[in-house]
């Protein structure tokens, strides 16, 4: 019993205070437009003999290692990498550093588009692997082998507590390279990512080495943990007046993602479940209408969604549904027609979007009751509905989207025309810290920080079954976690 009361010391009712009044940061209050005037940062691309694109020394050595999530439930891991010459797609793997009991054999794969042809590209799944565990891999034989390693997320629990990074439009810049090095220092185990990645659509004749040199660029993160893979505008690269017709070539054969585990009928669109998070990757460039793939898809996989086992909802497209800034405004309009009454019904915790050059984010609200003659024209606060948040600030050559609009809507809470990132940790069952970290002139600094309280299990009903079940223990362990 005394345990008990020594929670309840002032030090302890201090902090549970602190906590129930940030629980309400999500909630309409009034909105920020930063006044931060960030320093000229050239949005120029790094040269493209920088160390930053370094080629392996050895010349049959692998490059563009990544890694990205191989299942529905985290126990399995895609790895793809690069090779100059047509070598068998085989990797080692175990439990101990230079200690390889195990071998997995992929696909292999290139493709041309114009004038550039690509290298030799390789899949391989690894599979049936233990959760929360370091598993060490070699890729490539003699000198040229290459090792690395990744960590397995936390068996799937309604309480397993995982921390994400959100990185958006990255590019390959200066400001990009800003925007890794920071993710990199911030703890974040699994990147979910919104959307436009290399940028070689913008260079003459959609020039492929630009894809390359990004995935040499990425490599120092996403060979160690998984990115989780969303396709932007960006990715398109639809060129009939270049004999290209079809859209995606590069992306679809350079990422892979675990689309079939999920019933997908495309990678461009699919789920995973991860620690205690269910997430789903729409593609906000394929038809989503009713009755098409996608929209028979979304349906089925909401239905799926176990709030017991994975409590937090995660939804990740590339154009956001909400924005103010005059960059792409409304262009999402058409996929909130469709799909916002789905989120609100499912209780969908946070929308994650890029696209826009800048970041925002919005309180909980809903525009499911405008029609063409109901005259309810404007968004209104919804306690159902998820946040709307726009991370499409990673740095690349385009440069911000500075101009927002005036008045700020009563739905953006928060928004700001910087480089950054943002970074989601799931706490339990009912909280997650949420940060959004500015990383102007190559200093990273935490401007927006919220924390959410998850949809489903916030209700009273809820809490008290938790408190029920937990008790104590589970206030205890919620306190531990800040």
């Amino acid at each position: 019993m005394s345990k008990v009361k020594g929670l309840w010391s002032p030090g302890y009712q201090f902090v549970v205070l602190f906590l129930v009044l940030l629980s309400y940061a999500d909630t309409a209050v009034s909105g920020i437009t930063s006044s931060f005037v960030r320093s000229e940062w050239p949005a120029i691309d790094i040269p493209i003999d920088s160390e930053e694109f370094a080629v392996p020394k050895d010349h049959d050595a692998p490059q563009q290692v990544h890694i990205t999530q191989g299942d529905y439930d985290g126990r399995a891991v895609i790895v793809s990498w690069v090779t100059n010459t047509p070598e068998p797609s085989e990797m080692l793997y175990g439990k101990s550093e230079h200690n390889y009991d195990h071998n997995a054999r992929g696909k292999t794969t290139n493709y041309t588009y114009y004038d550039y042809k690509s290298g030799y590209i390789h899949h391989a799944l690894i599979d049936s692997l233990e959760y929360d565990t370091k598993y060490y891999y070699k890729i490539g034989t003699g000198n040229s082998a290459r090792e690395f390693f990744f960590q397995t997320p936390p068996k799937i629990d309604v309480d397993a507590p995982y921390a994400f990074g959100i990185i958006g439009d990255l590019g390959q810049t200066y400001n990009s390279l800003s925007t890794l090095e920071h993710y990199m220092q911030s703890g974040g185990q699994t990147v979910l990512y919104v959307g436009d990645l290399s940028y070689a659509d913008r260079y003459i004749c959609n020039n492929g080495t630009r894809w390359d040199s990004w995935a040499r660029f990425i490599e120092r993160s996403v060979a160690f943990q998984p990115w989780i893979w969303s396709a932007g505008n960006h990715e398109i690269e639809y060129s009939p007046h270049l004999g290209e017709p079809y859209p995606f070539k590069a992306f679809l054969h350079r990422y892979a993602t675990p689309h079939l585990a999920s019933g997908s009928s495309s990678p461009l669109w699919y789920a995973i479940r991860r620690a205690s998070a269910h997430i789903i990757v729409l593609s906000s460039y394929s038809p989503f209408v009713v009755y098409t793939p996608q929209w028979h898809w979304l349906r089925d996989e909401l239905k799926k969604v176990d709030r017991e086992k994975t409590p937090w909802l995660i939804v990740l497209m590339h154009s956001p549904l909400y924005n103010s800034n005059h960059a792409h405004y409304m262009e999402g309009e058409s996929m909130r027609a469709v799909f916002e009454s789905w989120f609100i019904h499912y209780k969908v915790d946070l929308v994650f979007a890029g696209h826009v050059h800048a970041y925002e984010r919005s309180y909980r609200i809903s525009n499911i009751n405008y029609n063409i003659t109901s005259g309810n024209r404007y968004p209104v606060p919804d306690k159902s509905a998820p946040v709307y948040i726009t991370v499409g600030d990673g740095g690349n050559q385009e440069g911000l989207a500075e101009r927002f609009s005036h008045p700020q809507p009563d739905y953006s809470a928060f928004r700001e025309a910087s480089y950054g990132h943002a970074t989601l940790e799931l706490k339990n069952r009912t909280h997650a810290l949420y940060r959004w970290n500015r990383n102007d002139d190559g200093k990273q600094v935490p401007t927006d920080h919220v924390v959410f309280r998850n949809q489903y299990w916030a209700s009273n009903t809820r809490r008290r079954r938790l408190k029920k079940n937990h008790g104590s223990q589970a206030l205890a362990n919620l306190v531990a976690a800040y």
